[in-house]
């Protein structure tokens, strides 16, 4: 870098890629903390080097411009660098929900053709599974220690420069995929260039009012798109993402970080709203640094975010988005639910997930594609740059996801004479369980496996903890005995935890129509709502 020549070095990447906002805060907040994660510190121009390091290492291992990076971990330090990795060398990056079984992984990881996986040591055993049967990986990343069938990840830092790489990326150019799912259950992975990954940055960092060294605690996991949206806005205007050292969540130590730490910001999901709540002594906790406290992932309950709003006062801000779509769409500023408390119409607005953000068109319309009138219910279409490019390598998926510009959410909603959009239901049968989508069908093939089970279907219920709960209603086979308990852990064995019914009811027969399509409107009447 030659300093004499500081605003030639700013523009040595191009616009539009994260590659030059990395170089630019190496250059102008050197010495500023970028990321902490425990005693760890890391500052910006420490975070270009790192970054460096491991562009020019990967090369070194046969990874080059264009191939596929996964990264399989909890939140930790490196997470961010691999994915700066892939800013500034051209990788595309994947990222893997470690509460994935290894059958699961390897379905993914093969399906995005990996050329390599970053891993944290606690998922040793699967990677063992994935290494032996996948097709398309060959390079294993330790974030651990190296050993006999995979690279240290220490030593791919140290053991490589930390010198600009002779490299450019364009904005254009394909940067991550983050995976989602169908009704079906079959993975998709949303795709975003550097482009549109930046202009959600930008967006989001402008509707927060973000300022150089505001100080935001990770508490949500990097690999979910809510998560990792809310990092790069910090990042972006010279702040410090302060990463929480834990796979799940604290409310008491995440209130002690916020005050150790003199955090600005908390981005949370509701069910996480509701474990600070109902902490016994939360007022003792010293919350005089918060400026915002934003909540996305599924629909707030009213009333607790009229507990909130009496316990933390009006910090909050909510979003709406899919993976799909940015995510960021629609904001709930500050403003409104300052509103909230002075009047009865603010007091609605809390019920809505806020007006669409800039740069954003939506729209409500009927199975026609007919605009429907305020208050009238109808299917969500979203309109951006900034929604995905495409599901990797699904041409045909993608068509039928964006039409003519217009991102299909599959969610129902309505919007009133104020642009305010309120979600009603969802048009698919996806349940929200605290912040993270669980699909009935890939439920119901499980239950299906169950030897006692003749029928199943899978719902979401009311739930005062994960808002929304994993419900199933088991018709069993004749002569065969199940309990609850059973059928939950045999669930949870063969899938994620968080896929798994948290409840389980027993009927004699399931309610279906005269073709025989199980009828999940009559279940949801008359289910039983008790955990």
């Amino acid at each position: 870098m030659d300093k004499k020549l500081i605003l030639k070095e700013l523009s040595r990447y191009p616009l539009g890629t994260f590659a030059d906002i990395i170089y630019r805060n190496a250059i102008l907040y050197p010495e500023a903390e970028a990321f902490s994660w425990g005693t760890e510190k890391v500052t910006f121009r420490q975070f270009n080097e790192r970054t460096n390091a491991l562009v020019h290492g990967l090369h070194a291992l046969g990874i080059k411009k264009g191939d596929v990076i996964g990264i399989l971990s909890w939140n930790r330090l490196a997470y961010p660098e691999v994915f700066g990795a892939a800013m500034k060398g051209g990788f595309i990056l994947a990222h893997f929900s470690p509460r994935l079984k290894a059958e699961e992984l390897l379905r993914l990881i093969d399906d995005a053709q990996a050329a390599a996986l970053f891993f944290g040591p606690e998922f040793r055993e699967s990677v063992d599974q994935i290494r032996l049967h996948s097709e398309t990986t060959r390079t294993f990343v330790d974030f651990d220690r190296p050993g006999k069938d995979a690279v240290g990840y220490s030593d791919l830092l140290e053991g490589h420069p930390v010198e600009e790489p002779d490299m450019q990326v364009q904005k254009d150019d394909p940067l991550v995929i983050f995976y989602t799912s169908g009704t079906t259950g079959t993975p998709r992975g949303a795709v975003y260039t550097h482009e549109q990954k930046l202009q959600n940055t930008q967006i989001k960092a402008l509707d927060l009012g973000l300022q150089y060294g505001d100080r935001h605690l990770v508490v949500l996991p990097m690999f979910h798109i809510g998560g990792d949206s809310h990092i790069w806005p910090f990042f972006l205007t010279g702040g410090c993402n302060v990463i929480m050292a834990q796979a799940s969540f604290d409310p008491e130590a995440a209130l002690q970080t916020v005050g150790d730490e003199r955090i600005t910001d908390i981005h949370i999901v509701p069910t996480q709203l509701i474990s600070l709540l109902n902490l016994p002594d939360v007022h003792k906790f010293d919350l005089s640094s918060l400026k915002r406290v934003w909540y996305a992932a599924s629909p707030m309950p009213v009333e607790v975010l009229k507990k909130g709003l009496s316990v933390f006062g009006p910090l909050f801000f909510q979003g709406y988005g899919q993976t799909e779509s940015g995510p960021h769409t629609t904001v709930l500023n500050q403003a409104a639910h300052r509103a909230a408390l002075h009047s009865d119409d603010g007091m609605k607005a809390l019920a809505s997930c806020g007006q669409p953000c800039l740069g954003v068109h939506m729209r409500i319309v009927d199975e026609s594609d007919n605009d429907l009138l305020p208050g009238e219910i109808g299917e969500i279409i979203v309109q951006s740059d900034r929604i995905m490019s495409a599901y990797w390598r699904r041409p045909e998926e993608t068509a039928a996801a964006v039409k003519d510009g217009w991102l299909r959410t599959g969610d129902l909603g309505y919007y009133d004479e104020k642009g305010f959009v309120y979600i009603a239901d969802r048009k698919k049968d996806m349940i929200v369980s605290g912040g993270e989508n669980v699909y009935p069908k890939e439920v119901e093939e499980v239950l299906y496996r169950h030897p006692a089970v003749a029928e199943a279907a899978v719902i979401g219920v009311p739930d005062p903890y994960w808002v929304e709960r994993v419900h199933a209603v088991v018709v069993l086979r004749g002569g065969t005995t199940a309990a609850e308990k059973e059928i939950i852990s045999f669930c949870r064995e063969q899938m994620a935890a968080y896929k798994a019914p948290k409840s389980v009811e027993f009927v004699s027969e399931l309610p279906k129509s005269p073709q025989g399509k199980i009828l999940k409107r009559e279940l949801r009447k008359t289910v039983r709502s008790d955990p």
